[in-house]
């Protein structure tokens, strides 16, 4: 991790420097991560491409103010999330809401492993949707930090220094966003009350 941090910092400044084949890079070494964080906040696929070259581009543009404080990775999904709430609003479409608890949340590689039946894909289709729409009812500010960390399983400190604010503030950003996921799931899947008490 170090050494890609590295590698990102040199790219930056190769790219700075006038080779654009070292941004290409940098783009090739994170569009999977960017994509995965914004099929959170938009469904649609044109939508979603729309984003993540708004995000790079942007990002292409404000290289020079890339201090190398944070991570590259850090630094881009500030953008990315940024780019994500920005059209939200544009489509006054901002979330309102709860979102699970990430037991519950289960990523589908997780559910994979538990579920063996033949009906299993239907099972995780059904999972992901229900997940989804009770993420789409969370209020921005719990929203996003519950997609940083149970999703894209960032630290406290990297989420803290993405967001501007304190890692106490995440803290109680994700008790609060958990709660509110898992009453709003429990809300549209009575059925899973059993399995989140279990957990």
């Amino acid at each position: 991790m170090e050494e890609q941090a590295i590698d990102d910092a040199a790219l930056v400044r190769e790219t700075l420097a006038g080779h654009q084949s070292s941004f290409q890079l940098l783009v090739e070494r994170h569009e999977a991560r960017v994509f995965a964080l914004l099929r959170h906040y938009v469904k649609n696929p044109v939508e979603l491409e729309d984003l993540a070259q708004e995000t790079f581009l942007k990002a292409f543009k404000r290289l020079d103010s890339f201090e190398g404080q944070a991570s590259f990775y850090t630094w881009i999904y500030r953008i990315a999330v940024n780019t994500a709430l920005d059209h939200l609003k544009k489509k006054s479409r901002s979330p309102i809401a709860s979102t699970d608890d990430p037991e519950v949340l289960a990523d589908p590689q997780q559910v994979d492993a538990r579920i063996c039946a033949p009906h299993a894909a239907l099972e995780r289709e059904e999972i992901a949707r229900a997940t989804q729409a009770a993420l789409a009812k969370l209020p921005e500010i719990f929203r996003t930090v519950l997609i940083l960390r149970e999703f894209e399983d960032m630290a406290y400190q990297d989420m803290a220094d993405l967001l501007g604010i304190s890692i106490g503030t995440i803290e109680s950003r994700l008790y609060r966003a958990r709660a509110r996921f898992k009453a709003a799931l429990l809300e549209l899947h009575p059925e899973y009350g059993e399995f989140a008490e279990d957990e």
